[in-house]
């Protein structure tokens, strides 16, 4: 049983509006999970941000908190409504309303995992469900809220900075041409989780530090950047997914000679948001 839902690492002198959270990294999958599934634990990874908590580990020495999240996503989805539940997979569902994420799979509690492969044999009963909701899901948003909630009565504003993985054949099916398709591609939901300024300044820190960058596609944010959200209450939330290739071998999900140089480059990146979340007042009232 997963006991751990999240792993917060707070800095010694927080000085900025930003948190940096990773709700798809976790890799605490636990015997009895591993029991369930009919993968095995390389092909129930495939779903997994790989090390992306490792990658942003440097938000802490800029000031800024860093939470994790440590139960695995194809146990719990972070980045789903608690009401996202799937009727093919769970007992006691019987109707929702059209959802295209539930209908590929894809909801709170996952029933499948990259490529289409489904993670059990069989159904998850609804009580499974909810204690699921209840002992992960739930704790990781009320962190999360209250995250953004101190932000907000300090600085008078809050920054999250969502950050996940893609894989890069999702990048080569959404964008054909090669030599010019992002490397990062960073969601606000086309403008609804985040102001403009918040996105160009997020934008200019990782193309400073030499990334390819697109916006919203093929990827615009999901649940955390929709519900988080609210640009007009000064609490923005910008989605990142960093092509997995960069960093590591996607098909042993191991680190690759790379990864030491994205880290580096991502800990400027870090330092050049936080830097932004210690804006005056003056730069503020700007947005």
């Amino acid at each position: 049983m997963i006991t751990n839902p999240f792993e917060l690492t707070s800095p010694a002198s927080p000085d900025t509006c930003v948190i940096f959270a990773s709700p798809h990294s976790g890799r605490d999958y636990g015997s009895g999970f591993l029991a369930r599934t009919t993968l095995t634990k390389a092909e129930i990874r495939s779903s997994e941000d790989a090390y992306v908590d490792q990658l942003f580990a440097d938000a802490p020495d800029f000031g800024a908190p860093l939470l994790t999240a440590r139960a695995p996503r194809a146990y719990i989805d972070l980045n789903r409504a608690a009401t996202e539940l799937d009727p093919a997979l769970i007992e006691g569902i019987h109707r929702v309303a059209p959802n295209p994420r539930i209908a590929s799979g894809l909801g709170v509690v996952p029933r499948v995992v990259a490529n289409g492969r489904a993670i059990y044999m069989g159904k998850v009963s609804l009580e499974e469900a909810q204690d699921r909701i209840e002992r992960v899901w739930r704790p990781y948003h009320d962190r999360l809220q209250s995250l953004l909630d101190a932000n907000l009565a300090r600085f008078e504003r809050a920054i999250l900075v969502d950050c996940h993985s893609m894989p890069h054949e999702a990048i080569a099916r959404a964008i054909p041409a090669g030599d010019d398709r992002p490397e990062v591609v960073l969601g606000d939901r086309f403008g609804a989780s985040a102001s403009a300024r918040v996105m160009d300044r997020v934008e200019s820190a990782f193309s400073n530090a030499g990334f390819r960058v697109a916006r919203n596609v093929p990827f615009a944010g999901a649940y955390i950047a929709r519900h988080y959200g609210r640009p007009s209450r000064k609490q923005h939330v910008v989605q990142i997914e960093l092509d997995r290739s960069l960093y590591m071998d996607e098909g042993t999900l191991t680190k690759h000679i790379g990864f030491d140089d994205i880290q580096a480059r991502l800990r400027g990146v870090i330092a050049d948001i936080a830097d932004f979340g210690r804006a005056t007042q003056d730069e503020i009232a700007a947005e």
